[in-house]
């Protein structure tokens, strides 16, 4: 059912005692799964209300505050940009609406972001590595999902598997996946703990600087690289690069030289993925859209050869129907656009492709499938449809923030365990954590390289091929949101 401002702002006042509105307006949010408002008070405080239409967007707020009750006061205090805190909550029947204390800053949409300029893009790669950084008591202090790179590679084959099955992927993309996801060297990082829908509707900015990040609905340990798959839908290549440069200054070694591989990897599958959600879901428009994605997405490999994933790329008979890549050379692939530069393990590169750079717990093999099941260490179980996480839609111009747009955007986040409570979410827990991920990836404070390689970077050749995205509104600034005056009511009456 769907809710107005006015009625979010009264709902408020039963989550969040001694609260009296004075203004009220609607703000931007996931149409099909939230209604959402930005109070003022009596003071002149903002609040931010969402409430849940249906059970799955209440679990996932429910997650959230799990979430945010993990961050002790000394890791919020560490990080170099705000978190979101629970004012208070109220259920109504099986949901219930959360009161957000007001957070500084507005939304950008990428273009907008991209035309910041560098301070802004190396800002944000300092904000992932940031949360790629977080200790991971972190996660399992609030019992969410954590995966071993194994573990994470194994869902994403039973996921392919399960798109196959469906008829509806072009043959050429399933092939592509396919020999990506059996590429056991691309698989193996050292996982950290991950936003999990990370993109830039999840970003608050004043003055070109991340002043807070939302949307922690499916924070876990998992693969770094799906954080940095929206940036696939940048169309300024140097956006990516100066966003990737900074990452690798902070993180160091323990980045790892695979991570964009893997990011582009995640923002192409994710259109499968949003298909998977329109067909359990019965919905016809969603599923025409995705396959109409999905062919868009075929036409251009087959036509410009598509940005290299695989560490080493397969080789076709001619006449075969697969994909070329278009580079004239297989020992030169990169990672986002059309790059060229020698890669670890391709030929002639005098490195062992199994060895990946760096060190990993699994070891892998390309026929390693598992079969059913997927193991996590910690709570939350996966979607039962096979899923790992939460897709945002992949509409039209218009589409609302946090609507499940697939392009450039990892979907990748099991859904994690209802948590119950109202208390507020700063609460107080176990001191701050090592800093997970200590792997013996090659460290350059510009770009990643290996032994015996050159530098991957990115070459501008006007064979870029980038996947089609509509932007998604902003979420307006909070200080320019017009409001509705409440005439107080006279107590004495």
């Amino acid at each position: 059912m769907k809710r107005s401002p006015m009625e979010l702002a009264a709902i408020a006042t039963a989550a969040v005692p001694g609260l009296t509105p004075v203004g009220v307006a609607g703000i931007p949010d996931d149409a099909d799964d939230f209604d959402a408002a930005v109070i003022v008070d009596g003071q002149r405080n903002r609040w931010r209300v969402r409430s849940p239409r249906h059970a799955e967007a209440s679990m996932r707020l429910e997650t959230e505050l799990t979430a945010l009750r993990s961050f002790t006061p000394g890791i919020r205090a560490d990080l170099p940009f705000r978190l979101p805190s629970v004012a208070g909550t109220v259920r109504q029947g099986s949901l219930r609406t959360f009161v957000y204390n007001h957070l500084p800053g507005s939304v950008l949409d990428l273009d907008e972001l991209i035309a910041s300029g560098g301070r802004t893009a190396e800002d944000i790669g300092r904000t992932i590595a940031a949360i790629h950084g977080l200790p991971e008591d972190v996660v399992d202090r609030a019992d969410l999902p954590s995966y071993t790179a194994n573990e994470f590679r194994q869902r994403r084959l039973n996921e392919l598997d399960q798109a196959a099955t469906t008829g509806r992927i072009p043959a050429r993309l399933l092939l592509r996946w396919e020999h990506a996801l059996e590429d056991a060297a691309l698989w193996r990082f050292n996982p950290t703990v991950v936003h999990g829908d990370l993109h830039e509707e999840n970003l608050l900015l004043e003055d070109g600087k991340i002043t807070a990040v939302t949307g922690w609905t499916d924070l876990r340990i998992g693969d770094p690289a799906d954080d940095l798959a929206w940036l696939a839908a940048a169309h300024e290549q140097s956006f990516a690069d100066s966003v990737l440069e900074a990452y690798v200054a902070v993180r160091g070694k323990r980045s790892d030289p695979h991570l964009m591989r893997r990011a582009a990897l995640a923002a192409e599958f994710a259109l499968a993925q949003w298909l998977a959600k329109g067909i359990a879901a019965q919905d016809p428009e969603r599923i025409a859209e995705a396959e109409q994605m999905l062919r868009d997405l075929d036409e251009d490999i087959a036509e410009y050869g598509g940005q290299p994933i695989s560490i080493v790329e397969p080789t076709h008979a001619p006449g075969d129907g697969a994909p070329d890549t278009g580079t004239g050379n297989p020992d030169n692939v990169a990672w986002i656009g059309s790059a060229h530069a020698a890669t670890p393990g391709a030929p002639g590169s005098g490195r062992d492709a199994a060895s990946g750079g760096f060190e990993s717990d699994d070891r892998l093999d390309s026929d390693d499938r598992g079969e059913g099941g997927d193991p996590v260490r910690g709570g939350g179980p996966g979607h039962a449809d096979g899923h790992p996480g939460e897709e945002r839609h992949p509409g039209a111009e218009g589409a609302p923030a946090g609507s499940g747009h697939p392009h450039g955007r990892a979907d990748t986040g099991p859904d994690a365990d209802t948590a119950g409570g109202t208390a507020p979410a700063d609460e107080a827990g176990p001191e701050d954590g090592p800093d997970p991920g200590d792997g013996s990836a090659p460290e350059d404070d510009a770009v990643i390289t290996e032994p015996g390689t050159a530098a991957v970077r990115p070459v501008r050749d006007g064979d870029v091929v980038h996947l089609p995205v509509s932007p998604a509104p902003s979420e307006l600034p909070t200080s320019a949101i017009p409001v509705v005056v409440v005439e107080p009511k006279d107590r004495d009456g």
